[in-house]
């Protein structure tokens, strides 16, 4: 993409009123547009990073056995009283509306009855389970307010799988492998090393449920991490009990976090209240046994904003960054120079390497620089009057180191 026709704009400072770090560096690079408080539209830049960490999280579903559909965000009353979840005694952030004949809606703040409500239409025996169905989709919740930039909103894209098993055993198998497909998560989206198991209340169903912290001082949680074995308790349920019941000695340091992730166990809640029933093989009607596990794209891009900037602005890993180069032209009023800069830009991209060219005249070097490292590409390549011999400047937004470098070896 040719930087001068991104209709966006890199901008000096964040709007006053946004104190988030990751909301100002998002802002002022042109990833994010701030609609309203807790509101926020994805531009360009920003939509090529969340796709990005969208494609990690559904590859690591589908491994799984995951299936991916795409449910509604409008939901009626009747499938959430059961539930007792309509009732805002219950769920206080419901965005209720009428349809124009009185009808009494809501949009959606989770999907756990909708789903098993759909599910009936499918399962009917022990041979239709166990199955695992998660998207990617639209949520709303009512906050009292929004805050923390784009890592808590009132309108976000959550992944949620729910898995639906025969029994206990079956539902604890899936859940050990969603475990594991959360730290691949992570670690793929270069958050492994400050991302952190941690044990929290399982509320009525389970003993424990998991989230998954990840260390930063934007974070709302206290946890405490223990070193030795690399995992994490929320300070919630931080026990003298828990410690011996999890068999940890006492070596552990306090940290704020932000939960990126979290998986817990619904056992039959929803499948009782709403009939999810199958025949087992003896013929037995059966409540089926139920899991529910979520991320939010936005806020993992968000946490990442927050963990690996720098002074300078966002630091993406390659895995989830907008472009993999960022080609910079520091002479374009000069014939010669622009030649080489766009011929490397062309042969970049008919080897489908993604990169972003500033091409732009009339800015300065200085200005393009700055550009570049708020914009946070994890490769710069230089081109200028001072390119010669075939090689090319690139330095590495992370550490700072400069090489020169072929065009085969860019290729």
């Amino acid at each position: 993409m040719r930087q001068s026709q991104l209709f966006t704009k890199t901008r000096r400072e964040a709007p006053k009123d946004e104190v988030a770090k990751n909301a100002q560096l998002l802002l002022r690079g042109g990833y994010v547009y701030k609609e309203m408080a807790g509101v926020y539209a994805l531009l360009p830049l920003g939509l090529r990073v969340f796709n990005k960490i969208v494609q990690i999280i559904r590859e690591e579903m589908n491994a799984i056995g995951g299936q991916e559909l795409v449910m509604t965000s409008l939901q009626q009353k009747e499938t959430w009283e059961p539930t007792n979840q309509w009732s805002d005694k219950e769920v206080d952030v419901w965005f209720k509306t009428n349809l124009k004949n009185g009808t009494e809606l809501g949009l959606a703040v989770t999907h756990e009855a909708a789903l098993t409500k759909l599910m009936k239409d499918f399962v009917s025996s022990y041979r239709d389970l166990p199955s695992y169905i998660y998207q990617f989709q639209t949520k709303f919740r009512n906050e009292t307010r929004a805050k923390s930039g784009i890592m808590r909103t009132r309108e976000f894209v959550m992944k949620d799988l729910y898995s639906f098993s025969k029994n206990e055993k079956e539902h604890l198998d899936f859940y050990e492998k969603a475990k594991g497909a959360y730290v691949r998560i992570f670690k793929r989206a270069g958050l492994g090393d400050k991302t952190y198991l941690t044990f929290a209340s399982g509320g009525m169903f389970s003993k424990f449920s998991h989230e998954f912290q990840t260390v930063t001082d934007a974070g709302e949680d206290i946890i405490y991490i223990h070193k030795g074995k690399n995992i994490a308790i929320n300070k919630e349920v931080f026990t003298e009990e828990i410690k011996k019941e999890l068999g940890l000695d006492d070596d552990f340091v306090e940290a704020k976090a932000v939960e990126v992730g979290n998986i817990f166990t619904l056992a039959t809640r929803f499948s009782d209240a709403l009939g999810l029933m199958f025949k087992d093989e003896e013929g037995k009607d059966t409540p089926v046994f139920m899991g529910s596990y979520g991320i939010g794209p936005a806020r993992l891009m968000g946490t990442i904003v927050e963990v690996l900037s720098d002074e300078k602005g966002i630091v993406w890993p390659e895995a989830v960054a907008p472009f993999k180069y960022h080609l910079v032209n520091l002479a374009t009023d000069d014939i010669d120079t622009t030649k080489l800069a766009d011929e490397l830009y062309q042969e970049l991209t008919s080897k489908n390497i993604e990169v972003l060219y500033d091409d732009r005249s009339g800015i300065s070097a200085g200005e393009k620089f700055n550009d570049s490292d708020l914009i946070g590409i994890p490769t710069r390549i230089v081109v200028s009057k001072k390119t010669k011999d075939g090689k090319f400047e690139v330095k590495d937004r992370k550490s700072g180191e400069v090489a020169m470098k072929s065009k085969d070896e860019l290729l």
